[in-house]
């Protein structure tokens, strides 16, 4: 049902932390393929790509060419775009299934909520982007991952072939075509 693509870049230990979440996903029947794609690394990604059972496709280019070429491979109805080291929280499973349960799929396109706890500011300073954020609605980042099925992907046009192509999508479906899944994901550490 879902075909999830990850661009990577030297990427291997967030590949891991991304990855691991997934497994769930694949048993429950949900995700049905994982594409890595891959702009050359010569750390350990493609090998981390292929023990995890991930098509592997391998381009010298921007990350909007690489995403574009993915999804044109990609096999599922549904895409979710995941940056390595996005990692969907419990409850992830069932969000995605309730997204994709109401029939939105020509209309609406979705991203993670937040985690809270990783904003790391000041009480009064994260009220006030609270609320900033309920009442103007809050700016989609690519580290929020995009779920969206691939007819409105298609209608879009999808990825523009350059490095900003997450950001200028996430702005060409705009706030009224973008709702928050029930469930978060939060950025993996990678440095220890």
């Amino acid at each position: 049902m879902i075909t999830v693509i990850i661009p990577t870049a030297e990427s291997e230990r967030a590949l891991v932390q991304t990855l691991a979440p997934l497994v769930a996903g694949a048993t429950a029947g949900l995700v049905t393929e994982v594409i890595v794609a891959d702009a050359g690394s010569a750390d350990a990604t493609a090998e981390v790509a292929d023990l995890a059972g991930c098509r592997y496709l391998v381009e010298d280019a921007p990350v909007g060419a690489r995403l574009r070429m993915a999804a044109q491979e990609a096999r599922g109805p549904w895409l979710l775009f995941l940056r390595p080291g996005t990692v969907p929280e419990p409850g992830w499973i069932e969000a995605v299934e309730r997204f994709i349960g109401a029939g939105r799929d020509a209309e609406q396109a979705a991203i993670f909520r937040r985690r809270g706890d990783e904003l790391q500011q000041p009480g009064l300073v994260l009220a006030l982007a609270t609320l900033r954020d309920a009442l103007v609605g809050a700016r989609a980042s690519p580290d929020q991952g995009l779920l969206i099925a691939r007819r409105l992907y298609d209608r879009l046009g999808g990825h523009a072939p350059h490095d900003m192509a997450e950001a200028a999508l996430l702005k060409r479906l705009g706030r009224r075509r973008l709702a928050l899944l029930a469930a978060a994901a939060r950025w993996a550490r990678t440095d220890t």
